[in-house]
């Protein structure tokens, strides 16, 4: 055994191989516990992890495992710190840059949200059936009219009973997106509701004007009233 000194008595010798493990896992802490990760001890960096997270210096701080009566002036010092700042502007880079990647794939783009509330607002219900009025199969409609469909029930018919109980046909419906709320979108991004507004008047607005402004309208003030005068005297 390494470290033992020949003839050492027995219980020396166990003695001495605690004070070892002792020795490594006190020397094993001490490097945990300054390992760098990206640069930063590991209680800088979980602060980086968690405020990516949560967006609040003070959260990310006691979540980090600082204590509550500094957590809100160590995050604010570390906000400031040029390696977590810095790491946090690039994590942040990353992430946005997934998140773009994300929208791609989904097509999340201005021109298909007008299409999508384009294609409610113009939902058209005989699409959904066939010329001789049988309903058609949601694999058979067409991608306009499926893309106004926001929720499907499928309850299913049963004839007889115990053992004899037999499925004879399902009942589907179909629950559609809101095409009022559609064309009111619609209506927005048209700019429709601006060209009104702008047609409207307010007649105490205007009513105001025409007091004050005098010229050719009926009502003028009146600085002097005979009638009321003759009352007087």
């Amino acid at each position: 055994m390494p470290g033992i000194i020949p003839g050492m008595a027995p219980k020396k010798v166990a003695k001495a191989a605690r004070s070892t493990k002792k020795t490594s896992s006190a020397t094993q802490k001490a490097a945990a516990a300054t390992a760098r990760v990206d640069g930063l001890l590991p209680k800088q960096a979980k602060f980086v992890a968690e405020y990516l997270i949560s967006g609040n210096a003070t959260q990310a701080a006691l979540a980090a495992g600082y204590s509550p009566k500094t957590a809100y002036k160590i995050g604010a010092e570390n906000l400031k710190k040029p390696q977590i700042a810095s790491l946090l502007e690039a994590k942040q880079s990353e992430i946005a840059a997934r998140q773009d990647e994300r929208l791609a794939a989904m097509e999340l783009t201005q021109a298909r949200v007008q299409r999508e509330i384009a294609r409610i607002a113009f939902f058209d219900p005989r699409k959904m059936f066939h010329a001789d009025g049988r309903p058609k199969d949601v694999t058979e409609l067409d991608d306009d009219t499926a893309a106004c469909i926001v929720g499907l029930d499928v309850l299913e018919e049963w004839a007889g009973t115990g053992e004899d109980r037999v499925l004879v046909g399902h009942v589907k419906k179909y629950k559609i997106a809101n095409k009022n709320a559609a064309l009111d979108q619609a209506a927005k991004i048209l700019g429709l509701y601006e060209k009104d507004n702008t047609q409207k008047v307010d007649p105490l607005a205007e009513l105001l004007k025409a007091i004050t402004s005098g010229g050719n309208s009926s009502f003028k003030p009146v600085a002097d009233d005979p009638e009321h005068e003759k009352g007087r005297s």
